[in-house]
């Protein structure tokens, strides 16, 4: 199985859909997915559940998510530098759920382990 793609849209294709949880990886603004993430912008799927480190900056991350109002919710242990997600939030248009960081990287490896252990039962 050839597991590499030409770009981001076709690594999404087919496998995206609206009121999806996405766990989204990097730190900050550095190791994001940055072309997935404009990839998944161009889909124009909506109602999605984001649990990610940081809510991107505006203009740049999961702030291009935001702008485009595709996330319904975040759960994330930083959310400090983006206008567009303050808006949002402010004016109950956005869910948030903060979690401490380490409780975050937990959260997301035993998902990981649920999957895998899921993943291997059906072979």
């Amino acid at each position: 199985m050839n597991k590499l793609w030409p770009d981001g849209h076709a690594a999404l294709s087919g496998i995206i859909q609206n009121g999806m949880l996405l766990a989204i990886g990097g730190f900050g603004l550095c190791g994001i997915p940055e072309a997935l993430i404009a990839a998944l912008r161009d889909t124009g799927v909506r109602d999605l559940t984001v649990a990610s480190n940081n809510a991107g900056v505006d203009g740049w991350g999961l702030g291009l998510l935001l702008e485009t109002r595709q996330i319904r919710k975040m759960i994330s242990s930083y959310v400090g530098e983006n206008v567009e997600f303050e808006r949002q939030f402010l004016h109950g248009e956005l869910e948030v759920e903060f979690v401490p960081q380490g409780t975050l990287a937990e959260r997301m490896r035993a998902g990981g382990q649920v999957f895998l252990a899921f993943t291997l039962a059906q072979a």
